[in-house]
């Protein structure tokens, strides 16, 4: 049962980096539409972990930097629940 819950945290962990580095992505994509679906589901999806984020890490020469040391903590996160189960 333990073993079960490390892998579904695990697998949770990774979806939510691969959907802030879609989101990140999309992001450069010019004239998309916010209201799209998709956009839309991204933002829902990322934006409770991103904004805290984003309230502590100011922008760098305009560049908005948190998606990046989310990720960077997210992998910790799973490097650390690797170790442990």
């Amino acid at each position: 049962m333990g073993n079960f819950l490390f892998q579904f945290i695990d697998l949770l962990l990774q979806a939510l980096t691969w959907l802030i580095l879609i989101r990140v992505l999309i992001s450069w994509i010019p004239n998309l539409d916010p209201f799209h679906p998709i956009v839309r589901l991204l933002r829902q999806a990322t934006d409770p972990i991103l904004e805290p984020a984003r309230r502590i890490i100011p922008p760098i020469g305009g560049m908005d930097i948190s998606p990046i040391v989310v990720i960077l903590v997210l992998q910790g996160l799973q490097m650390l629940l690797r170790r442990l189960a």
